[in-house]
């Protein structure tokens, strides 16, 4: 799969930024693809899946979960305040 990055920035109305972070911008994004898929496994193996992807998670895959995590938070927040 080709990756071509996009250059943009921004960032969050300074009413909207949590005091308690810094701002961070994007500087460059790339599309990929994937499949998330609902799996069915013991306890067991789930333990094991887990101890490995830990293993070989990068530091940028941690900020990427939590990137994520904080958008999905902010756009849960901004959708309920419409309500």
């Amino acid at each position: 799969m080709k990756k071509t990055p996009k250059t943009t920035t921004t960032t969050l109305p300074s009413s909207e930024v949590d005091p308690t972070l810094p701002i961070i911008r994007i500087v460059s994004e790339e599309e990929e693809m994937h499949v998330k898929m609902e799996l069915e496994m013991e306890d067991s193996t789930h333990d094991m899946l887990v101890k490995w992807g830990k293993e070989v998670a990068s530091d940028e895959d941690y900020i990427n979960i939590a990137i994520s995590d904080g958008i999905k938070h902010y756009i849960h927040r901004a959708d309920a305040s419409d309500k």
